[in-house]
């Protein structure tokens, strides 16, 4: 099925921030995020897993453990499982992303903050 954020499921968090399942299996998960300036998620880790941003447009300053990393669009990171990490959008502009999760961490988050 040809899925876009158009017709994926549809959810916010945080504050003013979005997402859309592209891909919501036990296994594996795509979403795609929006995150507007000055916003940021709670420090977090995944018990169980495992996950890659990819940015699609903006900049998006990630921490990782203690060390800080600026993404640019066509960059991604890997958080492995169990690394405490925080994602912001520090920039002007509104950040867009994919987080891919496997297996899916919706239910596997433990906050630190």
């Amino acid at each position: 099925m040809k899925i876009s954020t158009k017709n994926a499921q549809h959810y916010k968090w945080g504050s003013d921030c979005e997402g859309w399942h592209l891909l919501n299996s036990p296994q594996l998960s795509v979403i795609q995020e929006k995150m507007p300036p000055g916003t940021k998620e709670v420090k977090h880790y995944h018990e169980q897993s495992e996950q890659v941003f990819f940015i699609l447009a903006g900049r998006a300053t990630f921490t990782l453990d203690q060390e800080t990393f600026i993404l640019e669009p066509q960059e991604s990171l890997h958080i492995p499982i169990r690394t405490p990490h925080q994602i912001q959008n520090n920039s002007k502009q509104d950040l867009h992303f994919l987080v891919i999760s496997h297996p899916k961490a919706h239910g596997d988050r433990i906050l630190l903050e």
